[in-house]
């Protein structure tokens, strides 16, 4: 926006998006060369504009409250479409630009999405990104996020926007020299009487379903030495001939080629699971956004799908 128009009730949006990225008012008004003062007033305003507690603050934080956690995503959307507009009509900001907040699950995102940041980077100077990664589903709008990758079985229907990319699934694997020493299970049913190692982190069941041939369905409570939040310990652990591992086929895939672990049952895996991008809005999707979703189609996608057909 032109200095004479900083002003009025987008400028206040502006200060009350800036406190809640920034944690304080005075980081905030540091960002926007006031002082604290003026951008503790411009929120204040907003307040008793809308007659509604935007922010709780203590001496110590400041915490968004409901009515602020939905006002701040409109407040996003209406200052990007406001940005896009200036951009299209005065042609000054024809790239996507500005922060990208990126959470992803950890190992996905090892396996998929570091390694293509730098493409990122390169097709897209302008977008700073800021990544992050978790084992658990983020609130987006609290953490401030534009968007997550997160895998999950079903599309639950939680009031989350989604936008699904394709499915993965986990397979069953173990070492040669574990199955050397303990024989290489026939049927699912034989895995009861072995040492399995478990993965228990939110995005995953505590117990195995496992489909197979025709469609047949088996379930197990496995039982082993380990248990352990992040599928690379399991896949180390199977690699040093502990037990059988349930585990992400993007996870032992490199190990299974090159012969560190090798696939069991291979008739049987578990049924899919969606690979999906979380957003804090369906309305507004700002260009960065956008530039993000459209690269995760075009060169992650097909690394995905390359690796479920090693599979299938």
């Amino acid at each position: 926006m032109r200095k004479n128009l900083d002003g009025g009730l987008l400028h206040a949006m502006q200060a009350f998006i800036r406190v809640v990225d920034a944690g304080s008012f005075t980081a905030a008004a540091e960002q926007m060369h006031l002082t604290t003062a003026q951008v503790s007033r411009l929120v204040t305003e907003l307040e008793r504009r809308l007659q509604a507690k935007l922010l709780q603050r203590t001496t110590r934080q400041r915490a968004l409250t409901d009515a602020g956690m939905a006002y701040a995503e409109h407040c996003r959307g209406i200052l990007a479409l406001v940005r896009e507009a200036e951009a299209q009509v005065s042609g000054t900001a024809l790239q996507p630009t500005g922060r990208l907040r990126v959470r992803c699950l950890a190992n996905f995102g090892q396996h998929y999405v570091s390694p293509r940041l730098g493409e990122f980077s390169a097709r897209h100077p302008g977008i700073r990104v800021e990544y992050s990664t978790s084992q658990y589903a983020p609130d987006l709008l609290a953490e401030g996020l534009d968007v997550s990758l997160y895998l999950a079985p079903s599309l639950a229907d939680s009031g989350v926007v989604m936008r699904r990319f394709g499915t993965t699934f986990t397979v069953l694997c173990a070492s040669p020299d574990y199955l050397e020493r303990h024989g290489t299970p026939a049927e699912p049913a034989d895995l009861a009487r072995h040492a399995c190692l478990q993965l228990l982190n939110p995005s995953v069941t505590p117990h195995w379903d496992l489909v197979g041939p025709q469609g047949r369905r088996h379930r197990i409570a496995p039982q082993g030495p380990l248990q352990a939040d992040t599928p690379e310990v399991l896949r180390d652990a199977a690699q040093q001939g502990m037990g059988i591992t349930l585990l992400p086929l993007f996870t032992v895939i490199d190990s299974l080629r090159a012969g560190r672990l090798r696939r069991i049952l291979p008739g049987w895996r578990s049924p899919d699971i969606h690979v999906l991008a979380l957003l804090p809005s369906r309305h507004f999707l700002d260009a960065k956004t956008r530039a993000w979703l459209d690269f995760v189609q075009e060169r992650i996608v097909p690394a995905l799908e390359d690796d479920m057909a090693y599979f299938l």
